[in-house]
């Protein structure tokens, strides 16, 4: 049965709503024991009038998606569309934590969203520092050094998404880590320290310092990496972790932890396999951010697939809460209610990226919303008090396996949304690029011709070249998720087209075919499974993609109908030092930030170019080249009168081998 433990009493229910959630609680998670959870209507009252709006007021950036309802969105009015061409670089900050992974130590990938809290910028690093930054002038207030091993423990580099940020609603006067900044290790080490000196917080766990990977008692193959700093709500922090993908077929099984804030003491453990699962598979974890709405008293988690990815003749056991999201009553961690968005997945179609919650209206009705953004090019839009279809999501039949991999029972149906449309069309090969194929003396034509594509959900097979992933376990849409301005009810989304294909080859047989692996790419064991795997990019041998461009989209959606509103090809791929056209695009990593000047900000291509487009228009608005793509999310603040927008440039080797250390902050000139 999946399990819910709770370390201590829960907390009572403060508000209304969230009494009137966590009655129906036990309830769900029966129904998500039985398998029922991804029917909607399970809890809460669908009657029940809208909760105040999910938009944040003041001008805050104290999480990794700049407010805990994941909306990435600025009230700030100084930068408008009108003047943002006027931006000008005003520091720059260099970290010195950066390897191109040439010599002893592993390359770095970063990809830490810069905070805005308590008059400061703080950033954690791919080296597992804490530094703290005056956000008007880039001057260091302090930094502290985990002391972590420089090793590529579950990844295949070092990787750090940033830090957390908590503050005590009443303060005492005189005493330390009243306001506390989080960051985790790839070890499993989550260090808790002062907000104003950096100093560790003694009385938060051993002395400032949690060990996670005490928790880890079930195939404990490698620590509980904690590359994405915990989601802050109220006093609690909420933990999941990241692992090692496609390595195992039994792997440490899916957790989110509730930990206290001021103590370090675990509060409840949430389990999204069932026992019985935990015993032969694992994974289903949360590796990336949370979203939450404090008065409904809800934390909502993108939760990942299980282990082993392309494989799942030893989890035929129906596991309704991987891939999926679920939403956890904060105090108790119930499941109040879940939507599986891929049913028994063996594609990699993890839930990568926080819903982004939003108040929108549809036919003259005021709904509050969430939207779930995934790698499939789906959004999902659906009630977040209830789970209920805002419009209709269809389970469709969905292609058959080829009989070549054994044990295999797939899913006959798939959830598809009908609004709003798919953000690229999964319905068919992309056509093979001309140019690509012609530099390639016809190499794209004949992978084409050997690759089975019968839509996306094709099952993976062993046959030929394998199966054409489109889109692939990359995105769609990464985890930067979905951007929101509320005033206009607009939806921002940046998504990837790119095609993989992945092959299964019996043990045997892989052992001899086995090459080798990259970043998210190359050959896999599968260790445990009949089948090992591989996975790679088509591309001819020059490097360039078999698929027609573009390779990258910017998209805005009007969420009152679900309606395209603009689409525009994003960012520049490169190749060799060449800039390719921009009318081409670029696959991205990492997501957009709205103003309410109507600007979207972002980085995220391959050509680490800084871009602003009109929110309006989709129209380029502003550019400025970084040393490194920036693959994390834009940060928007408000210092001392003048709006900021700072952005990191940390590189990530699956877009391309360039790395950095930069964090570049601009506004408009002072007169």
């Amino acid at each position: 049965m999946i399990s819910v433990i709770r370390h201590s009493p829960p907390t009572p229910a403060r508000r209304l709503a969230r009494s009137r959630l966590a009655l129906c609680a036990p309830l769900c998670a029966l129904l998500v024991a039985t398998g029922c959870a991804q029917q909607p209507g399970e809890s809460g009252d669908p009657d029940h009038s809208p909760e105040p709006a999910a938009v944040s007021e003041n001008a805050t950036w104290e999480s990794f998606h700049g407010q805990l309802n994941a909306q990435k969105y600025s009230p700030l009015t100084q930068i408008t569309a009108d003047n943002v061409g006027d931006l000008e670089k005003v520091w720059e900050f260099h970290t010195g934590d950066v390897s191109d992974g040439s010599g002893d130590i592993p390359a770095t990938v970063w990809s830490a969203t810069p905070i805005f809290a308590n008059d400061t910028l703080y950033i954690g690093t791919p080296f597992y520092r804490l530094i703290a930054l005056d956000p008007g002038t880039g001057e260091q207030k302090w930094a502290f050094d985990t002391q972590t091993r420089k090793k590529a423990l579950t990844q295949p580099v070092l990787k750090n998404r940033g830090v957390s940020y908590w503050a005590a609603e009443n303060p005492v006067p005189g005493e330390a880590c009243q306001k506390i900044v989080y960051m985790g290790t790839m070890d499993a080490r989550l260090f808790a320290l002062d907000a104003d000196t950096g100093k560790k917080c003694e009385g938060f766990a051993n002395h400032g310092v949690l060990d996670v990977n005490q928790w880890n008692d079930t195939h404990a193959k490698w620590p509980l990496s904690l590359l994405q700093p915990p989601t802050v709500v109220g006093d609690h922090l909420l933990l999941g972790w990241a692992g090692k993908d496609w390595a195992f077929e039994q792997a440490p099984p899916g957790t989110v932890f509730s930990i206290d804030a001021r103590s370090g003491e675990r509060e409840w453990t949430f389990q999204a396999l069932s026992d019985g699962m935990r015993e032969k598979s694992g994974t289903a974890n949360v590796w990336t951010h949370m979203s939450a709405d404090e008065d409904l008293g809800l934390v909502y988690l993108p939760v990942s697939s299980p282990s082993p990815n392309f494989w799942g003749g030893n989890r035929q056991e129906k596991a309704p809460l991987a891939t999926s999201t679920t939403a956890l009553d904060i105090d108790t961690g119930e499941v109040v209610w879940s939507r599986q968005w891929v049913h028994h997945d063996v594609w990699d179609y993890d839930i990568n990226a926080a819903p982004t919650l939003m108040d929108i209206t549809v036919d003259g009705e005021d709904i509050p919303a969430l939207v779930q953004a995934t790698k499939m090019g789906f959004l999902f839009v659906v009630d977040r008090r209830t789970g209920e279809d805002v419009w209709p999501i269809e389970d469709r039949p969905v292609p058959a396996g080829d009989g070549s991999v054994e044990g295999e029972i797939y899913s006959p149906t798939q959830p598809f949304p009908t609004r709003p449309a798919p953000l690229l069309d999964q319905t068919k090969k992309p056509p093979v690029w001309k140019l690509a194929d012609i530099v390639g003396g016809g190499q794209c034509s004949r992978l084409w011709d050997q690759l089975d594509y019968r839509g996306m959900y094709t099952p993976p097979t062993t046959k030929g070249e394998g199966t054409m992933a489109y889109p692939d376990s990359s995105g769609g849409v990464q985890w930067g998720g979905v951007a929101y301005d509320p005033a206009s009810q607009t939806a921002v989304v940046n998504t990837s087209h790119i095609v993989q294909y992945v092959k299964l080859y019996e043990r045997a047989a892989y052992e001899k075919a086995d090459t080798g692996s990259g970043n998210e790419s190359g050959f896999s064991p599968q260790t445990g499974a009949p089948y090992g795997m591989r996975l790679k990019v088509a591309m001819n041998w020059l490097g360039m993609p078999c698929w027609e461009p573009p390779f990258g989209e910017l998209v805005a959606l009007d969420m009152h109908t679900g309606d395209v509103k603009w689409r525009r090809p994003v960012g520049a791929s490169q190749q060799y030092g060449f800039f390719m056209p921009e009318a081409w695009g670029s696959p991205t990593i990492g997501g957009p930030a709205v103003t309410a000047g109507g600007v979207i900000f972002i980085g995220a291509s391959m050509d680490a170019k800084l871009r602003a487009y009109s929110l309006a228009t989709g129209e380029p608005l502003w550019s400025d080249q970084a040393e490194a793509p920036a693959v994390a999310n834009p940060a928007v603040y408000a210092y001392k009168g003048r709006q900021y927008v700072a952005f990191v440039a940390g590189g990530n080797t699956i877009l391309k081998d360039q790395v950095g250390d930069q964090v570049v902050v601009y506004a408009l000139p002072q007169e």
